[in-house]
């Protein structure tokens, strides 16, 4: 076994895991201004919930990435070429999305506001639907050939796979983002979000079970079979908690089954970081597609100080704006009149 680029696959995972912990509920409550707010106020408060903190999350994708293309290049050229198209369209909803943030709240007519909220629900939809499709397809599969390069059209990549992992991360989005609000908020927000969440929680991970189920099968592997087990008991554990209206129990249940759940989709997946639905001697490996040994070394030894530094800021800002937010908190809206 290759330790340092075994070691490197694993951090991913971990980075991965993290950014749909993170930025899940994050992006989940992006959707639910429109599926969920019933006027201006609660999607303020909605707004007030992750303003603090959905920049700060958005560093675990940037993280993801940067460490893919240090660590593993062939499989950074190769995936990301092959998801040109859909990769491209997650960094303009991305952009789309942090403008809203910051621009709604100087919007003077309704028109222009309604027109930032669209586009916060959609830059949420389409960035967690477009990373649930790629790490989908990372864990089971494009068609390339020996050179790594994409074999077809521009939309090959497009498969059930592709649609499974998408939906599988808007839904856990949208599960994820109720029970951050059952945490962040209170009075009637804090009560509807419990009671959608109690219904909708088995059914919303339901496509992310089947995702990792699936790369299991795929893969034959028995050692992915304890975390996939773990998450199954931990998606019981969530609803259980869920309908007791114990929400903070219920975010952790989500949170281990996340992270069981990812967990048991790359140990199947693993030693192939992207396989080749082509034939499997042209497959990625953490062997033939990682950096060279002195590259891993130093990347390990910056990480070793860089992830805790990271961990602890975050932690220490979560716990800053740890209170809750009810709509008597919102002040009411009013014109703000420039210096000139």
């Amino acid at each position: 076994m290759d330790f340092l680029p075994t070691l490197w696959f694993i951090l991913i995972a971990i980075l991965w895991t993290g950014y749909l912990f993170l930025e899940g509920f994050d992006l989940g409550v992006g959707m639910l201004m429109k599926l969920f707010a019933k006027n201006e106020k609660q999607r303020r408060v909605l707004l007030n919930t992750v303003g603090p903190v959905w920049d700060g999350n958005e560093v675990w994708l940037i993280t993801a990435g940067a460490a893919t293309f240090a660590a593993f290049p062939y499989w950074y050229a190769s995936l990301f070429s092959a998801l040109y198209i859909p990769l491209t369209l997650v960094l303009v909803a991305l952009i789309f999305r942090a403008v809203a943030f910051e621009y709604r709240g100087k919007a003077h007519t309704l028109a222009v506001r309604n027109a930032w909220d669209w586009a916060i629900f959609l830059g949420s939809f389409i960035a967690a639907f477009g990373v649930g499709a790629m790490l989908a397809l990372s864990t089971t599969g494009l068609p390339l050939n020996a050179n790594g390069d994409r074999v077809g059209g521009p939309f090959a990549w497009f498969n059930q796979y592709a649609v499974l992992g998408g939906i599988g991360v808007v839904a856990f989005s949208l599960i994820h983002a109720l029970a951050f609000l059952g945490l962040k908020t209170d009075g009637d927000i804090r009560d509807r979000a419990a009671k959608l969440l109690a219904r909708w929680l088995p059914v919303a991970l339901l496509p992310l079970a089947c995702w990792a189920i699936a790369v299991v099968w795929i893969n034959a592997s028995l050692a992915a079979l304890a975390p996939l087990l773990l998450a199954v008991v931990a998606m019981v554990f969530a609803w259980i908690q869920a309908r007791a209206r114990r929400e903070g129990w219920a975010f952790i249940g989500l949170g281990v089954f996340l992270l069981a759940g990812v967990g048991a989709i790359f140990t199947a997946a693993y030693p192939n970081v992207l396989p080749s639905t082509i034939d499997v001697a042209y497959n990625l490996t953490v062997s033939n597609a990682s950096s060279t040994p002195y590259t891993l070394r130093l990347m390990s030894i910056v990480a070793a100080f860089g992830l805790p530094a990271v961990l602890a800021y975050q932690t220490w800002t979560y716990w800053v704006f740890r209170k809750r937010i009810t709509e008597s908190h919102i002040p009411a809206a009013h014109p703000v009149i420039p210096i000139i």
